[in-house]
C-alpha cells in the first residue's frame, strides 16, 4: 500500500477496468451484471490462473454472456431471419402497427 493514496487524492481509479461491476454505483444499487462477476471472482479466488480459467469456464461464460449478450444477438438474428423467409414464402404477415400502416390515433 503506498504512503499516499494518489489514486484517491485526485479522484481517479485506475484499476476499476479489472472488476467493471463491483465499483461504486449510482443510487447505491448493485451492477446489473454484479452477481456473475461475484461468482467467478469467488470461484476463481485462490485457485491460480492456470486452474481458475479451466475450472470457472461456466462462470466466466455467464459473466461475459451478461455484459455483451452475444448469445442473445444471435438468437434475435436468427429468429429475424426465420421472419423475413417466411415473409418471402407467404406463410406470416406482420400486422400494420409492425409496419408502420397503422390508423392515426386522435
Amino acid at each position: 500500500m503506498p504512503f499516499w493514496d494518489l489514486q484517491k487524492q485526485l479522484g481517479i481509479d485506475v484499476d476499476s477496468w479489472l472488476v467493471r461491476q463491483s465499483m461504486p454505483q449510482p443510487h447505491g444499487q448493485a451492477a446489473l451484471c454484479h452477481a456473475f462477476e461475484r461468482e467467478w471472482v469467488e470461484c476463481g479466488h485462490g485457485l491460480g490462473q492456470t486452474r481458475a480459467r479451466r475450472e470457472c469456464q461456466l462462470e466466466y461464460e455467464d459473466f461475459m454472456e451478461c455484459m455483451k449478450r452475444t448469445k442473445l444477438a444471435q438468437r434475435l438474428r436468427i429468429i429475424l431471419e426465420q421472419r423475413d423467409k417466411m415473409i418471402k414464402e407467404g406463410k406470416y404477415k406482420p400486422p400494420a402497427y409492425h409496419m408502420g400502416k397503422e390508423e392515426p390515433r386522435p
